[in-house]
């Protein structure tokens, strides 16, 4: 197969999202130096990705693959504080440049406080570069620009992105060869596979290889098939080199292992907990036929033994399939959290939380649909109603 049929998909939104969020001081020393040499990083800095959505989610969107909102500590102390608008835009939008300015004065309008936009663009126009918005109507003059970098531009710089030891250069690196391989799958393969090596070559650490090679698996999609081929070559190289990385039981944890096992989890503690269920059930039922008749009350036992069963069963799973998910995409964190889940009774509650795994690119997110999904729970100690 030389070529597809069809072009291959690769989902930007969620690993760019991640990748962010991982690196944000590596993303600012990147792709913008002045910005990062402006901050005063011993300070910490802070995403408020949640306050952002108020103000922007009646707009018109174009599309987005990720937007940030951070905020951070000026290092010449002029201000205690200010806000970066990190954007990442992914396709041609007309009123682009303006739904920039209109996000930069809802935010300053919002909080008083100075806003930094910061625009990445990842299209693949080369000559769509906005940066600027204004207007001049009877000397009322608006006039508003932001640094934005084009990513199609590092194309023509593959010899300084491969010495880089800074990990956008990777992120830029997937990104370019995932559009530049759209409706090539073997060319897709082999530039997935040079990337996972160069991650090896490099001699960082592990968790850095891990991390990028999450946002490699991500853009880089493949068929199945192809797919099974590259986990194969990866695991031979990693085997030759004493280096299980990718190829350890963390693995499963990346995207295409954590639906299934989320899917299994939840299966296998609907089995058990209908047969739990079900045993309770049938002992309820012969206590109440010694009462009120043993086929009568065997009759009753059975259908009550086979509805508690459901809801023990549905339980059961929602919460092994959720201490799998967290175990998997979040690890030592995600589980951390499992004593406060499995005090959950609420089965409606349980599977928002399920579902949140499936979406979720970080902790930080999935906590979001924990705090929003658990409001109504008594406190700790308290009986649920």
């Amino acid at each position: 197969m030389t070529g597809a049929t069809k072009e291959l998909q690769a989902d930007y939104d969620t690993p760019w999202k991640d990748v962010l969020e991982t690196y944000f001081e590596q993303f600012t020393n990147f792709f913008f130096p002045a910005v990062w040499a402006g901050i005063d990083w011993d300070k910490g800095y802070e995403f408020l990705d949640k306050e952002l959505q108020k103000v922007v989610r009646d707009a018109v969107l174009g599309r987005r693959i990720g937007d940030k909102l951070v905020r951070v500590w000026q290092a010449d102390g002029q201000e205690a504080w200010v806000l970066i608008h990190i954007e990442v835009q992914g396709q041609y939008e007309p009123a682009f440049a303006e739904r920039i300015y209109v996000y930069n004065y809802r935010l300053f309008d919002r909080y008083q406080r100075r806003v930094a936009s910061l625009v990445v663009l990842a299209d693949r126009s080369a000559t769509w570069r906005p940066n600027e918005y204004g207007y001049d109507l009877w000397g009322s003059r608006v006039a508003f620009h932001f640094p934005a970098v084009k990513l199609l531009d590092y194309a023509a710089h593959w010899g300084d992105l491969t010495a880089s030891k800074n990990p956008f250069a990777t992120v830029v690196m997937a990104h370019l060869k995932a559009q530049e391989t759209r409706d090539d799958v073997q060319q897709r393969k082999m530039w997935k596979l040079a990337l996972i090596h160069q991650l090896h070559e490099r001699g960082v650490e592990r968790q850095e290889i891990l991390n990028l090679f999450r946002f490699i698996d991500w853009v880089l999609a493949l068929p199945d098939a192809v797919e099974a081929d590259v986990w194969q070559e990866i695991a031979a190289y990693e085997e030759e080199r004493h280096m299980t990385y990718i190829t350890s039981v963390e693995r499963i944890g990346m995207r295409r292992g954590l639906e299934q096992g989320l899917h299994e989890g939840f299966e296998q503690g609907m089995q058990q907990g209908m047969q739990q269920g079900m045993q309770q059930g049938m002992q309820q039922g012969m206590q109440q036929g010694m009462q009120q008749g043993m086929q009568q009350g065997m009759q009753q036992g059975l259908q009550q033994g086979m509805q508690q069963g459901e809801t023990t069963g549905l339980r059961q799973g929602l919460l092994a399939g959720i201490e799998l998910g967290l175990e998997l995409k979040y690890g030592s964190e995600g589980i951390a959290l499992l004593p406060d889940i499995y005090r959950i009774e609420d089965v409606g509650i349980l599977r928002a939380l399920h579902e949140g795994l499936k979406v979720a690119p970080t902790l930080s997110e999935w906590q979001r649909v924990y705090r929003t999904s658990t409001l109504a729970l008594p406190a700790q100690g308290e009986k649920q109603t």
